[in-house]
């Protein structure tokens, strides 16, 4: 069974792949993500995933041979990629924008296997529902900290979760990785999804 590295601070990442019965060695790429710009939402969150998933996977840590995989997240409103607000300001200013409405999740996979030019990447997107929020639960939400530190500033895992009428798509793609897509593309590189189970799926 190949390391499995995730390429990613974030925790619910971590999570996801956690109860899927995988146990990824973190390492977060620390890359400059405005060097890429200029570019519609889903090519960006693709462009990101690549940009973290080859900065790890070429660090002398890697084993050759490990699985490295990449994400970003962008939700796509009115045609612009929104990424973390800046700060509680922009994130009430997001809330009131997209309230009521609807957006589209996209979160680009990139899994390279280290030590090799073998590599698969996709996006999966997901159209989420916005509730139709009130200013002050908008107020409360953003002065819990919870929209500051994720893409889109909402989260369905989490306080958020009340705030989302529905989505049409993967759910675990809007919490930041796509457990069907990645079941795909590390059966594209020649693994089976089974063989990375190194604990039982809670």
């Amino acid at each position: 069974m190949p390391t499995f590295v995730l390429a990613s601070a974030s925790p619910a990442r971590l999570k996801v792949l956690r109860q899927a019965g995988l146990d990824p060695h973190v390492i977060v790429s620390g890359v400059d993500e405005s060097v890429l710009s200029d570019l519609a939402p889903a090519p960006l969150a693709l462009g990101l995933a690549e940009l973290k998933c080859g900065a790890v996977a070429s660090l002398p840590e890697v084993a050759a041979g490990a699985l490295v995989l990449g994400c970003d997240s962008v939700l796509e409103l009115d045609g612009a990629a929104l990424g973390k607000p800046a700060d509680d300001s922009e994130a009430v200013a997001r809330w009131q924008a997209m309230r009521g409405r609807a957006g589209v999740l996209h979160t680009g996979h990139c899994l390279r296997v280290a030590g090799s030019d073998q590599v698969a990447t996709a996006v999966a997107s997901t159209t989420v529902r916005f509730a139709d929020v009130t200013d002050a639960e908008i107020a409360a939400y953003v002065a819990s900290g919870e929209p500051l530190h994720v893409a889109g500033a909402f989260t369905i895992d989490g306080l958020g979760g009340a705030f989302i009428d529905g989505i049409e798509g993967d759910h675990h793609n809007v919490i930041g990785v796509s457990l069907p897509l990645l079941r795909t593309m590390t059966t594209v590189l020649g693994f089976a999804w089974t063989d990375l189970w190194s604990a039982p799926a809670s």
